[in-house]
This record gives C-alpha cells, structure tokens and sequence, in this order.
C-alpha cells in the first residue's frame, strides 16, 4: 500500500514537477532523513546539537536549490565551524568528545550534503532523464538482488553488518542494474552512450550496496531493525534512500566530469 502511493507520486513529482518542486521533495526527504539520523545516532544527552544540525542541513539543501556551488561549499563549511564552536560549553577536563563531534559532522555529510546531489543533477541538461535513470539503476537492481539473493544466495555477504544480505544477491544486484538501465537507456534514454551506461549501472550498483550496508551498519549500532516507522511495511525513509544516497553523488559528477 505505501509503494501504489509513493511511487506515482515520485513518478508525477521527477516527471511533471518544476525543478522547485523536485527540491522541496529532496529537502523533505532529506529533512526527515536527518531527523531519523539523529534519533539513531545521537543521545538525549546531545539534544543541543540537534536545532543546529537541522538548520545546517536546511542551509545546504538550500544552496543546492539556488544551483550556486560556491555557496552551498560555504554554507558547508561555516555549519561544519559552528557545530564545532557549539561543544565548546560542554568540554570536561580539558578533553573533547571527539565521539560527539565525529557523529554530528558525519550526519552533516551523509546526508543533506549527498542528498543535495539529487537537486544539482535536476538543474542539468536533461536532469529528469537523469533522475530516472537512477531509480532504475537502484531499484531495478534491488529487485534483482531480492530473488537471486533468496533462490540461490548461500555465501554471507557481511553478517555482522547485514545477515540477510549475500554475495550471490550482489551478483544479481550488477546485473539486475545493468540490464534495467540498458532498457531505459534504449526506450527514453538514446543519448547516452552504451558503454557509459553499463560503467555507471556495474559502480553505481556496487556503490548503492556499500551505501545500504552503511545504513545496516548505523541501524546495528543502535541496536535498532529500522530506521524509523513513517512508512509502513518498509521502515523509515533512510531506510529507502540509504543506497539512493550513494548513487546519486557518483552519478552526478560522472556525468558533469566525464561526459562533459
């Protein structure tokens, strides 16, 4: 029931929605996402750095919506100043808890930071291709991961960190993406060139896996089974975009820096 919700609305939103309205969608998604961080990541204990680090990651989304570079590195850089300048009050004995600081900058980055990418490749010349080519990219290769995963998946992949996962599932996963990305490449996606196709669907499966495992990884520290319960039968939204998170990034400047 969430999926025959939120996937004709994510399809109307990429396809039919300004590049304004596209934002809004990654600024809340990224929002609710760095809110879900901060329930896993930080302790009550913490709770000052919290209005701070949804402001800053506001401020980020916010520089990537103006398509302005030098100013989301700014907004970057003076958030990153003022979430240190913030554990000033709180040092004990002459000692930081560098811990501390680590796990709120980390949430900076991994988040707003990454998602923001999501918004710079809608600004490009044919960004909503873009942006669907990436959907395919994870989902389809997720799918696939699914069912080679459950009918032939015998070798643990990384139990500590995800027991459910295997590398058989991760076979499935490459291939999966890169013959869900030959199909759109071939029905809406012409221009792109075969062999680029097939290097952005082979890294940027591999890629979205690793940023899954992250998350499993975030999950398993908290000692938690999801990332939060605003989606129903699928967790939180963290949950949905941990590979989305990765991929997004390396496609971006895959194709601002390679295919220039």
């Amino acid at each position: 029931m969430t999926g025959i919700v939120a996937v004709p609305l994510l399809f109307a939103v990429v396809a039919y929605g300004s590049t304004a309205v596209f934002a809004v969608l990654i600024a809340f998604v990224s929002l609710t996402g760095m809110w879900e961080y901060q329930r896993l990541v930080l302790s009550g204990a913490e709770r000052r750095e919290r209005p701070a680090l949804m402001i800053a990651a506001a401020l980020i989304l916010l520089g990537a919506a103006l398509d302005d570079m030098p100013l989301l590195i700014a907004l970057l850089s003076f958030s990153a100043m003022v979430l240190l300048i913030i554990q000033l009050p709180v040092i004990r004995k002459g000692a930081a808890d560098l811990d501390r600081v680590g796990r709120t900058l980390l949430g900076l980055l991994y988040i707003p930071l990454l998602m923001s990418h999501f918004i710079l490749i809608r600004q490009t010349p044919e960004g909503k291709e873009w942006i669907f080519f990436i959907l395919v990219l994870a989902f389809a290769g997720d799918t696939a991961a699914f069912y080679v995963g459950k009918r032939f998946g015998k070798n643990k992949l990384l139990p500590e960190v995800s027991p459910g996962k295997t590398t058989e599932g991760v076979v499935g996963l490459v291939f999966g993406s890169i013959f869900g990305c030959l199909l759109f490449r071939y029905f809406f996606f012409p221009t792109l060139p075969l062999v680029h196709t097939v290097i952005l669907a082979t890294v940027g499966s591999l890629l979205g896996q690793l940023g899954d495992l992250c998350e499993s990884a975030l999950k398993r520290t908290a000692g938690v089974k999801d990332s939060g319960a605003l989606l129903p039968g699928h967790g939180g939204i963290l949950d949905r975009l941990d590979c989305l998170i990765f991929i997004a990034p390396y496609v971006y400047y895959y194709q601002s820096l390679i295919l220039r």
